[in-house]
């Protein structure tokens, strides 16, 4: 049995400019014995930057920054830079967000060595219009009609013209914390599945590249939709934890249900050196939205799981509550694994 530990609500938006509309869905890394928390800010208009506290213990906050830290500056992020994860690997820091200029949403990336300066990398997803994408997916080996759902949907609201310029939607990328066989990996979300990607260089990630991948698509199915409360969608979460049965990986499921869409926490566990298989898997929601301000906000019924710590046998996790305010419950790493090894 696991035990689910809702400690509240840890940041609330304020009446600063860049966060007076919300905010949500925080990375969140320790180093050295600094706790640093990078979360989504948003102003009034939906337009979103990336804000920063610091913590003095899993949930208490020391320091919160009345700037943003990283805030749009290209064309493409020009309406925001949404719901940063982050990792180190070796020396430096991924950061990524999803990049929004109003219309599409991309995978991007920056950098740092220090957690202060920030290096943006630019896009790191596909930058298909939708015709490019459904004629490589269509010719896919094991075609799925499933990832046409999200085509179809815009299809249907949008003219001819305006599909000419709607750029393949990719979002919730997260970097594995460490090289996999030699190769960074990180996972990203193309409707409705989760998929993973591995690459030697950022540089790699060319429209070739892309276009391969896209061929070959069902070989990097990381998770698909098994239950019902992900029976919509899902997407990812926090970044992978090493553990010593396997990675640990958290994630958001959505289901569809009487009163819209339900956004619930999952979490499964997969091998360490090959990642694409599953070990084990909660057929439940480890949490769901119960509290008031779960259930409503800016968007009603929403857990989004993004940024998790691990103190000992502690592991907390960080998510936005109905994309209004960032919220942390904690659970004991042992019951975790153990149920998921059954």
């Amino acid at each position: 049995m696991i035990k689910v530990n809702k400690l509240g609500i840890l940041l609330e938006k304020t009446s600063l400019g860049f966060e007076n509309a919300g905010v949500l869905n925080p990375g969140i890394i320790k180093e050295n014995d600094s706790i640093h928390l990078f979360y989504r800010a948003v102003r009034k208009g939906n337009f979103s930057s990336i804000g920063y506290a610091s913590l003095s213990s899993p949930f208490a906050v020391n320091e919160r920054h009345e700037q943003p830290i990283i805030i749009p500056e290209f064309d493409y992020e020009k309406q925001g830079v949404e719901d940063p994860r982050i990792v180190k690997i070796h020396d430096t820091f991924y950061l990524t967000y999803t990049a929004y200029d109003g219309n599409n949403a991309h995978g991007a990336l920056a950098t740092s060595k220090d957690l202060k300066q920030f290096t943006k990398q630019g896009i790191i997803t596909p930058q298909f219009n939708y015709h490019e994408f459904v004629s490589c997916i269509e010719s896919s080996k094991c075609f799925n009609e499933k990832y046409l759902r999200f085509y179809k949907l815009f299809k249907d609201r949008l003219s001819p013209e305006a599909i000419e310029k709607l750029v393949i939607w990719d979002k919730d990328v997260i970097f594995f914390p460490a090289k996999i066989n030699g190769k960074f990996a990180f996972l990203h979300r193309l409707y409705p599945s989760i998929q993973i990607v591995y690459f030697d260089n950022v540089e790699d990630l060319t429209k070739e590249f892309w276009i391969d991948y896209l061929f070959n698509l069902n070989d990097y199915i990381f998770l698909d939709t098994k239950y019902p409360f992900e029976a919509s969608y899902l997407g990812g979460g926090c970044p992978p934890i090493e553990t010593e049965d396997g990675w640990l990986i958290i994630y958001h499921g959505v289901e569809d249900s009487h009163v819209g869409y339900i956004y619930h926490t999952g979490v499964a566990l997969m091998d360490i050196n090959d990642p694409t298989k599953e070990i084990g898997r909660l057929s439940e929601p480890l949490f769901s939205p119960e509290t008031e301000w779960e259930k409503n906000g800016y968007v009603n019924n929403v857990v989004f799981p993004s940024g998790a710590l691990l103190s000992g046998n502690d592991l907390y996790i960080y998510y936005g509550a109905a994309d209004t305010k960032v919220a942390v419950v904690s659970v004991k790493l042992s019951e975790l694994l153990k149920e998921l090894k059954k």
